[in-house]
């Protein structure tokens, strides 16, 4: 058997490559950040030919510091940063323009317009999601109707869509040259344009939009052992996850009722729900968890944060409060609390469970008293409360009350956010051994494909409590602030007029 599985971990300030082994231990990984472009307020792009090229570097990279050759990975799996939309013509390779990323604004008019006829939620009972800018569907209708050409040489089959998945996939099995145009099912469902229920594009809400069928990827099952197609020579791309279903598929959590949160640029928490699409009546969205070959589809509610590290990143580059995001936690150790301030980091308006793209980022509390290390410390804070918050709304639509949260991602080696998050959820949280769960979770769907792992079963054994944070926080003191973050939270609404 080939020792070991690859796994690209296509994300929102970087990529990497890292390589598993059977017990799923990192044996390596190479990772390499590209720029974020902001052309106007609102509006976050990415240069995605940049980020193929980092995909190659990263690959390269990992293979050079581990002394492997490609002939040494049984598979290669693909998660990636969703909802983030590119369309490029297939036979040159070169895209239309930037990738239009998740946290992108844009859309917000069209979306409002959309919402006319049938409110935010018509398209939940297809799609499990409301009409937000957060998702691929608008983009490309943006596109279509903002891009000079495009929307002719989408007729001619020369332009195509795809989630950044799709677009690493394609130029990795080929490119121009017999690239596989595919997405999986959990990628497909983020793009408003997939129905749950028939894991199929939606035909009357591509007439809604105005977007050709003829532009979308063929929808896969996350692990595919029909393989999606080949790369470094003779490997098999065979895994593809949005990189919170990785994440979910990484932790572990198959059983229903089994939670994640993942905790990067934005933060993510996904409630297995099994093979019932769930309806959200608290500001959740139905999503597909994954699909493994002809297995049915599972189902998750998704609470989805729009901010998280990249408030630290905002200290950091705008603000220059300091010159690495791990300082935040030495600044906010230098003070016991954040001196009554809150920092609610609605930069994209507010994701679950408000959806109020005319949200807006405020800091709250302010008195002369207030220094960098209060900022650093309510920034912190700023993630957990929101956390909790989507735990809330998750309790309420699922009826299970959570005894423990998984976590994951790379803010879970703050110790003080960790803690704060126990405290101020009451519950224990738990990180697993290797909390870069995102990436291990492609290489198990690439891994189960070609039989390098059996079953689940394997992939539970492979699990380990790496770190346990247990609540130390009085009740009173905990309902107490998190009060007067649901009062800041009303501070940052409706700030857009139109």
């Amino acid at each position: 058997m080939t020792r070991y599985v690859g796994a690209i971990d296509q994300g929102t300030t970087s990529t990497r490559f890292m390589i598993f082994d059977h017990a799923g231990g990192v044996i390596g990984i190479h990772q390499l950040e590209h720029r974020q472009i902001y052309p106007q307020p609102g509006w976050v792009e990415h240069d995605a030919l940049e980020v193929w090229a980092r995909t190659r570097e990263v690959i390269d990279g990992a293979l050079t510091k581990t002394g492997l050759a490609p002939t040494d990975l049984a598979a290669i799996g693909v998660t990636n940063q969703r909802e983030t939309a590119v369309v490029w013509n297939p036979k040159t390779g070169k895209p239309y323009g930037n990738a239009i990323v998740w946290q992108d604004t844009r859309t917000d008019k069209l979306c409002n317009d959309l919402a006319l006829e049938g409110g935010q939620d018509r398209f939940r009972p297809q799609t499990g999601l409301p009409l937000a800018t957060y998702f691929s569907g608008p983009k490309i209708r943006w596109i279509l109707d903002n891009v000079p050409g495009v929307r002719a040489a989408a007729g001619r089959g020369e332009a195509v869509f795809g989630n950044m998945d799709t677009w690493v996939i394609w130029n990795l099995t080929g490119g121009p040259n017999g690239g596989a145009h595919v997405t999986d099912v959990t990628n497909a469902s983020r793009t408003l344009l997939m129905n749950l229920h028939t894991l199929d594009w939606d035909e009357g809400i591509l007439a809604a939009l105005g977007i050709p069928r003829q532009m979308l990827p063929t929808i896969r099952p996350s692990s595919d052992p029909e393989i999606y197609g080949y790369a470094l020579g003779k490997v098999p791309v065979c895994g593809d996850l949005g990189d919170q279903q990785a994440a979910l598929v990484g932790q572990t959590c198959f059983g229903v009722g089994e939670a994640k949160n993942t905790y990067g640029t934005g933060c993510f928490m996904l409630l297995n729900t099994g093979t019932l699409a769930v309806p959200s009546e608290h500001g959740l969205l139905t999503t597909v968890a994954y699909k493994m070959g002809r297995q049915p589809a599972i189902y998750a509610l998704e609470g989805s944060i729009a901010i998280a590290g990249a408030l630290v990143q905002w200290l950091r580059d705008n603000l220059g409060l300091f010159d690495f995001s791990k300082h935040v936690e030495d600044y906010a150790r230098q003070v016991p609390d954040s001196g009554g301030i809150y920092i609610v980091p609605a930069f994209s308006g507010l994701f679950a469970p408000y959806w109020q793209s005319d949200a807006r980022g405020v800091i709250v509390g302010l008195t002369r008293f207030i220094n960098r290390n209060h900022l650093c410390r309510a920034a912190l804070e700023a993630t957990a409360y929101q956390t909790r918050e989507v735990l809330d709304a998750m309790n309420q639509d699922s009826g299970v009350e959570l005894t423990a949260l998984k976590v994951d991602g790379g803010m879970v080696y703050n110790e003080l956010l960790m803690q704060f998050q126990a405290d101020i959820l009451g519950v224990p949280v738990v990180r697993p051994a290797v909390a870069e769960t995102t990436a291990l979770g492609a290489a198990y769907a690439a891994g189960l494909a070609v039989g390098y792992w059996d079953t689940l079963d394997d992939l539970r054994c492979n699990w380990q409590v790496g770190h346990t944070w247990r609540p130390q926080m009085a009740e009173e003191q905990r309902a107490q602030l998190y009060r007067d973050w649901k009062k800041a939270v009303q501070r940052s609404m409706h700030w857009l007029d139109d």
